[in-house]
């Protein structure tokens, strides 16, 4: 069945404008029909087409259960924005559809996208929470200095990571020999470019473990989506 987003479902019953576009002129929903819908902060609404209005549809709601996510541990992807910003949409897309539970655009020393509207990826994110038939969506933060975000993660965190290419500096495992099972974590992926020696030195002195991917470079969009994907694949490996 394919799903709606409403985000104040709890408060008022409707769909929003071009969801109910959707719904009506493109899916041919009518009044008596039977949708699901989804608020983005994990509850599942079954619920009856009340009644179709020009730019909305109103709702009545039959059932509403809380629809956790399937992986046990908050996960966080800070990754600088890439130049070509088609590569960063499809990144929010995968990274939505794998699960996540927050992304952060983080400016860098070798950044060379400084900005990024969040209001259109926050439309892919939801399309991806949608087609993937999550009732959760990432939150999805602001453009962050990388200095500034690693400084605001709190002290109880233990798994952090960064991801980075330059093999002179300090030792590094793979994230898959590091990786610590059942707790929340973070990963630091970097620009094009890589993390100035200066940021990755910063990091570390704030208890991020270094890692690395594997033997082959990979692209910023594509280490994203292998970070999420390898916490994934490790925490359901800790639980048989």
């Amino acid at each position: 069945m394919i799903r709606f987003y409403a985000p104040d479902i709890a408060n008022d019953p409707r769909l929003p404008e071009m969801e109910s576009g959707h719904c009506v002129r493109v899916l041919r929903h009518r009044e008596g029909d039977i949708i699901e819908v989804v608020d983005g902060k994990g509850r599942l609404y079954k619920c009856i087409i009340a009644e179709v209005r020009p730019k909305a549809v109103l709702l009545d709601i039959i059932e509403s259960v809380i629809q956790p996510d399937p992986w046990p541990q908050n996960i966080t992807v800070a990754v600088a924005p890439t130049k070509n910003i088609d590569r960063m949409e499809w990144m929010i897309e995968k990274l939505t559809e794998i699960g996540i539970n927050r992304f952060v655009p983080v400016k860098c020393d070798h950044s060379e996208r400084k900005e990024l509207k969040i209001e259109r990826i926050e439309k892919i994110a939801v399309s991806a929470m949608k087609q993937s038939l999550k009732a959760s969506l990432p939150l999805l933060e602001p453009v962050t200095p990388l200095r500034q975000f690693v400084q605001s993660l709190p002290d109880s965190l233990r798994n952090r990571y960064i991801c980075y290419c330059n093999d002179d500096m300090y030792d590094r495992r793979t994230l898959t020999e590091s990786y610590t099972s059942n707790n929340d974590s973070v990963v630091l992926i970097g620009p094009e470019g890589d993390f100035s020696p200066e940021e990755v030195t910063f990091a570390v002195s704030h208890g991020f473990i270094p890692v690395s991917l594997g033997p082959c470079r990979l692209r910023t969009e594509t280490a994203a989506i292998v970070a999420a994907d390898t916490i994934h694949i490790l925490s359901s490996i800790s639980k048989k």
